[in-house]
């Protein structure tokens, strides 16, 4: 089973000289050929994690043809979370053609000279919370002072950045090292720690114990997550087929958000089967992150899209994690445009 806290969004990814392999590695050349039975050929993506709920709508938009229907022979699903296969390396090495990421990994590979743009945004919410229980809850980050909160390494820049967006002095809080035991806030030896809103608290409650959240996107840090993210080049070169890509991945993601129970079973009998995930946890999983996918302007908008509004507040969080960047350097959302231009349709009803 995977830690409650299993991923960072900065993980140790081996940036170095990132630049230099974006700029000598490519995926096969550049691809000009139309959609159709297979016209795309086969690709690559590259998740952010091991083949769990998190990744339902890929798992529709595989098993369900659309895919194969936008032009895809194949499209090969490859797990992420190992040491230094983060998707930005993925892209460089030619390992992967898209992948999964988020801003705060994509940001520092950018501002180090990689040719890097995040095109959507399936979370339109970033996970990170303050798991506690609900006897003793941290509803508000000014509840943070005198508190015991457990922070893994790995997660050190999002819990600062986060400090830093409420104005809270950090030395007011006591910083427990953490891996991923939820015991020590059940036993009481915290009294929160920083988690994925997606899992902490549905494994909790599993357990019979009553927890609650504090979402970071909901208290000064709105960073957006599961960002597809892509090669300058593929923007330049191969947008008809990154726009038939991101047409397959809307349908298979709509109806991962219609079917939380379908989405579990999926994960867990089929692409995450040597997982051991359980059914009941990953569908509860799935409601979950329903909320953090379908906004209203998600609604309003479509899938994966971001508003003018959140692609600042996105630049604003990442400066507050001490990532300078402008918008034009990792964002463009305009294929996305184009593919919702073309058909108003895929919206959802």
């Amino acid at each position: 089973m995977a830690s409650l806290d299993r991923r960072a969004f900065l993980r140790a990814s081996g940036l170095a000289g990132l630049a230099l392999g974006l700029a000598a590695c490519g995926d096969g050349g550049t691809s000009t050929g139309g959609g159709g039975e297979g016209g795309f050929g086969a690709v690559k993506l590259q998740l952010s994690w091991k083949k769990n709920v998190e990744f339902a709508g890929e798992y529709f938009a595989d098993s369900k043809g659309y895919f194969k229907a936008a032009g895809f022979s194949q499209v090969e699903l490859l797990s992420g979370g190992g040491s230094g296969t983060s998707v930005e390396s993925g892209l460089a090495t030619g390992r992967c053609w898209i992948g999964l990421s988020a801003p705060t990994i994509t940001a520092p590979a950018v501002l180090q000279g990689a040719q890097l743009k995040i095109v959507g945004a399936t979370f339109q919410k970033n996970p990170f919370a303050i798991i506690s229980l609900g006897k003793n809850p941290i509803e508000d980050p000014k509840a943070l002072a005198g508190k015991r909160i457990g922070v893994q390494d790995s997660n050190e820049l999002v819990w600062n950045a986060l400090l830093k967006a409420n104005e809270i002095d950090p030395a007011s809080v006591t910083r427990v090292p953490f891996q991923s035991d939820p015991s020590m806030l059940t036993s009481g030896q915290l009294d929160g720690y920083v988690g994925f809103v997606t899992s902490g608290p549905v494994r909790l409650k599993m357990q019979g114990v009553d927890a609650t959240h504090l979402l970071f996107a909901d208290h000064g840090l709105p960073l957006v997550a599961e960002t597809f993210t892509v090669r300058q080049e593929t923007i330049d070169n191969e947008r008809d087929k990154l726009k038939a890509f991101l047409t397959a991945e809307i349908k298979g993601w709509k109806d991962a958000v219609a079917d939380p129970a379908k989405s579990a079973e999926m994960a867990a009998n089929t692409y995450g089967k040597d997982l051991n995930l359980d059914v009941k946890e990953q569908t509860e999983e799935a409601k979950m992150q329903n909320e953090l996918v379908v906004t209203p302007d998600a609604r309003a908008n479509g899938l994966f899209t971001m508003t003018p509004e959140l692609i600042a507040q996105n630049i604003e969080s990442l400066g507050k994690a001490g990532l300078v960047v402008k918008a034009e350097q990792i964002f463009d959302l305009s294929v996305l445009d184009e593919v919702y231009q073309a058909d108003p349709s895929l919206k959802l009803a």
